[in-house]
């Protein structure tokens, strides 16, 4: 083709004579040439573009590379070692485009690129459409916060178990990291418990809304966890193995009243306390006591009403559950408003619900049984 032919001789000229502006001139034309054959070209043409462009490259201006590689970045058989140093340059303006696009980008050059440049280059590295667990490893890392969600949010991004650790560490002191942690589906198990037990009651609420069914199963997951650790303690402790002993006997003979109930609530005492309301109630121990360490109030305004109790012995339970939270009186005058709110017949509705969780989330052993109070 003789225009090709001109062409190439103009193109040893150019090189031969190093005049700047002349080489970009050429580097337009060659790459014109290239993205109207490209997807016809063999591999021994696209071997002789990709020496030809690399040879003119070197001394153009970086606008002149930035335009060369947003128009490589779509081009599938776009020639790989130039590729490579556009990919590799310090300007984001240049790499930027090939390093968020460029199926043509190897995985080593994102390494690299990633270990030695700048935060943007991260940044535009995990916005790939697919990314590998060696260059994850680093992006996890080495990146800012901006680099982890977004890489945590690519959702065509695997990471190795170092990575998962990695992200769900740093997460501990951001909320949106661990959101965006919390959204993966394929996240191991034991990365998904430690980044949700980890989280406060408000990022917990957030992991609900994102995802309710995820949050509902590690939830109920936690809760089995701790009733075995509730299980061991309650075996190691003579007072509360005599406290049982002793409510359980006045449960039979009926004698177990909501008197006695606000008494020992307003003795701070928390062994009887939740005994008894376990026996009222007829819920598993381990239920209550963690409806009393916990901050919500809800569920004890719940268990009030159902079995009937006054608002005089609900507050004396809720100043017990305030030994392990930092309840304020405002707190009480809310609570004081929603019991008085709260209708009988749904409280009941709701412990019948707690039940039935119980018994289908978490099946009671033999052993469970024996240590439940009711």
């Amino acid at each position: 083709m003789p225009a090709n032919e001109n062409l190439i001789e103009e193109l040893e000229g150019a090189i031969a004579s190093g005049g700047v502006d002349h080489r970009a001139d050429i580097l337009r034309r060659v790459t014109d040439l290239f993205a109207a054959g490209s997807d016809g070209f063999d591999g021994e043409q696209i071997a002789l573009f990709d020496d030809v462009m690399r040879r003119l490259v070197d001394d153009v201006e970086s606008s002149v590379r930035a335009l060369l590689a947003e128009r490589l970045a779509g081009l599938a058989n776009a020639p790989p070692m130039l590729v490579r140093v556009l990919a590799l340059d310090t300007s984001i303006e240049v790499a930027g485009p090939l390093l968020a696009r460029s199926d043509r980008v190897d995985e080593e050059t994102l390494v690299i690129s990633a270990r030695t440049r700048s935060q943007d280059h991260l940044v535009a590295i995990a916005c790939r459409r697919t990314l590998g667990e060696a260059v994850t490893d680093v992006l996890v890392e080495r990146g800012n916060q901006e680099v982890a969600i977004t890489v945590a949010a690519n959702h065509g991004a695997r990471f190795s178990e170092y990575g998962y650790s990695t992200l769900v560490e740093r997460s501990e002191d951001d909320d949106e990291l661990a959101v965006r942690i919390w959204l993966r589906p394929e996240i191991p198990r034991q990365h998904q418990l430690k980044l949700f037990i980890a989280a406060s009651a408000a990022l917990q609420r957030r992991f609900e809304g994102a995802d309710r069914r995820k949050a509902n199963l590690f939830r109920d997951m936690i809760a089995d966890t701790r009733d075995q650790i509730q299980a061991q303690a309650r075996q190691r402790s003579a007072q509360y193995i005599a406290a049982r002993a002793n409510l359980q006997s006045m449960h039979d003979a009926g004698e177990l009243t909501e008197a006695e109930l606000c008494g020992f609530a307003r003795a701070h005492k928390f062994d009887e306390t939740t005994i008894a309301l376990s026996l009222m109630c007829d819920l598993p121990i381990g239920l209550v006591e963690r409806a009393l360490v916990q901050d919500r109030s809800e569920p004890i305004l719940v268990l009030g009403k159902a079995i009937g109790l006054t608002w005089e012995t609900t507050l004396a339970i809720l100043q017990v559950q305030a030994d392990t939270s930092n309840a304020s009186r405002r707190d009480f005058e809310q609570c004081c408003a929603s019991f008085a709110r709260l209708r009988p017949e749904t409280a009941r509705k709701a412990v019948q619900y707690y039940r039935l969780r119980e018994q289908i989330v978490k099946p009671l052993s033999a052993d469970q049984t024996r240590d439940r109070a009711g």
